[in-house]
């Protein structure tokens, strides 16, 4: 953020905390639902404290399952409100490569929108990873 304004940029959000996490390959996509609350507590927060959640959706179950998974990891329940609010995946694509931004992008936009103060976008990869970004929106 520093470097941005000495550029004479104004940046949007803050990174605060990432995490990754791993599982068995044969049930690939459920890993965001370990890397979320590894990123959260690096961060010093909740679930509870997120305004905006986005999950890339690789399929429509996996996004399911993730949810479960979750709130039963971190104790707290989900605001299917500030689920993907926007739509996810399925409704705006998954193009390899490109999702991880679109979600970043989307996370950051509807903080902004809406004024919320907090959010993370997460995501499965190939061979049982997930990962997790926490951010925290600088315009508010």
């Amino acid at each position: 953020a520093d470097k941005a304004r000495e550029l004479g940029y104004t940046p949007k959000a803050k990174w605060l905390a990432g995490a990754e996490a791993g599982v068995d390959p044969r049930i690939m996509g459920i890993a965001p639902a370990y890397a979320v609350p590894k990123a959260l507590a690096r961060a010093g927060l909740r679930l509870s404290d997120m305004d905006v959640m986005e999950c890339n959706e690789a399929f429509a179950v996996q996004n399911l399952a993730v949810i479960k998974e979750l709130e039963k990891q971190t104790g707290d329940g989900i605001d299917m409100e500030k689920w993907n609010p926007m739509g996810g995946a399925i409704a705006f694509g998954h193009p390899n490569g490109a999702s991880g931004s679109r979600i970043c992008m989307f996370a950051m936009s509807e903080l902004i929108r809406t004024g919320g103060r907090y959010g993370f976008f997460s995501s499965c990869c190939g061979g049982g990873l997930g990962v997790a970004t926490v951010i925290e929106n600088l315009r508010r």
